[in-house]
């Protein structure tokens, strides 16, 4: 695990390294206090994913380049019909990604908020592509839909 920093550029060599990424980053001033990195559901690959996402609805899909299965990560079916996703890409061009994603929780247990980091595979870049507070409970049920 590497990570170095230039000044607001970050880049990663492995996926574990979002997981500092996202502690860091603190989305919505609140701490980080749960990571997940998805794999897929259908091959169990976690070769990396596609991913596309709407930073003004807060949602992300991610589609795993080995089976091609694509699953709406976390409430994003809940907003899909309202979602205009584009491609996440790196400044770099590259377009396929690890994926961690972060959580703030509430005391009792609730998500905050949720974070939806990538580490670019081709130049190792991290970065959160998207983040949405979460205003409903029952919510700890996202924790098991990254």
């Amino acid at each position: 695990m590497t990570i170095t920093r230039r000044g607001a550029v970050w880049r990663g060599t492995e996926a574990a390294d979002l997981d500092s990424y996202l502690v860091d980053y603190e989305a919505g001033g609140y701490a980080v206090t749960v990571t997940v990195h998805p794999v897929c559901g259908s091959c169990g690959e976690a070769l990396g994913f596609y991913v596309l996402v709407d930073d003004d609805e807060g949602a992300a899909v991610r589609a795993c380049p080995g089976c091609e299965d694509e699953v709406e990560m976390l409430d994003t079916a809940d907003y899909v019909d309202d979602c205009e996703f584009g491609e996440a890409t790196c400044p770099c061009g590259g377009d396929l990604f690890d994926v961690a994603v972060g959580y703030s929780l509430l005391d009792d247990g609730e998500v905050r908020w949720i974070s939806v980091a990538l580490r670019c595979h081709a130049d190792g870049r991290l970065g959160v592509y998207t983040d949405w507070k979460v205003d409903y409970v029952p919510s700890r049920h996202l924790l098991d839909s990254a």
